[in-house]
């Protein structure tokens, strides 16, 4: 267990150089701000309306980054309008991402971190930046951290984190969220390096995307386990985790004969998994990303193809 923690903490530090000159160069945020300035972290989360799942997920993270970060300001931010109403009709205010910018930007603010706790660079990512983008003239910096998977060292380290070997005729299955564009290949993605790191009996599915139902069900078949644990491969095991994961996908692997056990725990309930957003925080507040054009004029002028 020793040898296995670290090992997991020195992953941890490759991937706050394993970007180095891909995507980002080092730049130390706080270091750049003049007297007067103000920084903050703002965590966007998409949201649930399940208090227990919240407790353990969302609200674990944040006060973890305000104990990393006693210095900075640290605030929230949900994406889900419909998370938003609901729990704005049970008395519990939340604000939309663009609603915490504008605040921040009337508290003084004019530095900030902003961390999602999306799990791919997919849609919610993409209008995330969108957003940021439409009110960031309004500060001096602005950084948006990437989501919990975005290089292959991002990869391997949650492999590390949470794919222990499965017992002898059991199989575990990974079910993200999954989507309709081109991103759902990340959690393809996922499942290849799983295979490629030798851990055979470990599948991922998605509800929306692929891999779909029918890829899982081929899988299973082909490597001959009759039990299988689902472990919901999203931050908070809200409504996703408690009826497509536990209650429709359950009862359709149990049609086809498999003994389901369900761990219906969120990825924000994994400690590790934590540390990884953390060690996504503290490379955005020491890396700024390459604006594409900034670097495709840099390759021009260094005569590079």
């Amino acid at each position: 267990m020793k040898t296995y923690f670290i090992a997991f903490l020195l992953m941890i530090t490759a991937i706050s150089y394993a970007h180095d000159g891909e995507n980002f160069v080092a730049s130390d945020m706080l270091k750049s701000m003049q007297p007067g300035d103000k920084a903050a972290i703002v965590m966007v989360y998409f949201g649930s309306t399940h208090d227990d799942t919240r407790a353990l997920t969302i609200d674990a993270l944040t006060r973890e980054v305000r104990a990393a970060y006693p210095k900075l300001e640290v605030r929230e931010a949900y994406t889900s309008r419909i998370v938003r109403r609901r729990l704005r009709d049970r008395g519990i205010e939340t604000s939309a991402p663009l609603e915490v910018l504008k605040q921040l930007k009337a508290d003084g603010f004019t530095h900030l971190v902003i961390q999602s706790a999306n799990i791919i660079e997919g849609v919610e990512m993409e209008a995330l930046r969108r957003e940021v983008a439409s009110i960031a003239d309004d500060f001096k910096e602005i950084r948006i951290g990437t989501p919990l998977l975005y290089m292959p060292e991002d990869y391997a380290a949650v492999i590390s984190a949470l794919a222990p070997a499965p017992a002898d005729g059991a199989a575990d299955v990974w079910v993200g969220h999954g989507s309709y564009d081109p991103a759902t290949a990340q959690y393809a993605m996922l499942g290849y390096m799983l295979a490629a790191e030798g851990r055979a009996r470990c599948f991922v599915t998605t509800i929306e995307g692929y891999p779909t139902f029918d890829d899982l069900r081929a899988k299973l078949k082909q490597s001959g386990v009759r039990s299988v644990t689902l472990r919901p491969f999203m931050f908070v095991a809200g409504e996703h985790a408690k009826n497509d994961i536990a209650t429709d996908l359950k009862q359709s692997l149990e049609q086809e004969g498999y003994r389901v056990n369900v761990l219906s725990e969120g990825l924000g309930q994994s400690d590790a998994i934590r540390k990884l957003y953390l060690a996504h925080i503290r490379f955005a507040l020491n890396h700024r990303m390459f604006d594409i054009l900034s670097k495709k004029k840099h390759y021009e002028t260094n005569d590079r193809d």
